[in-house]
């Protein structure tokens, strides 16, 4: 399994970003995928998930509003659409594969998921 992210970089306060996550080695429509970040000094923390066919998605409260997720499945790719980016953003962001399949409810939780890809950058400056 493997999950490559993708589309991060240095940003102004305001902007928009996509970020991607190509997925490969393993049934990628059958799965729950989700978004995480972690900001230096900090824990991981959820930011976005989606449901394996798409019709269910959750944002974290802090990111309510500006981002969205999103998913092609002919594509094997989850994608993350940040608008109106904030200083507080700046972290790495990591895409997730959920460890079990055809879950219907998403979970926010670190242990919900078993693969992880290698992150991206995204750095916000004010």
């Amino acid at each position: 399994v493997q999950l490559q992210a993708s589309g991060g970089g240095l940003v102004q306060a305001g902007d928009s970003l996509r970020l991607s996550c190509a997925a490969s080695g393993y049934t990628f429509s059958s799965y729950n995928m989700a978004w995480f970040r972690q900001a230096p000094g900090k824990e991981r923390e959820f930011v976005a998930a989606i449901s394996w066919r798409g019709g269910s998605a959750y944002c974290a409260d802090s990111v309510k509003g500006r981002f969205t997720i999103s998913r092609d499945n002919a594509k094997n790719t989850l994608y993350l659409e940040m608008k109106s980016l904030k200083p507080e953003d700046t972290a790495v962001y990591y895409c997730a594969a959920d460890r079990r399949k055809w879950v219907m409810i998403v979970s926010t939780d670190t242990d919900a998921y078993e693969y992880w890809g290698q992150g991206t950058l995204v750095t916000v400056s004010s």
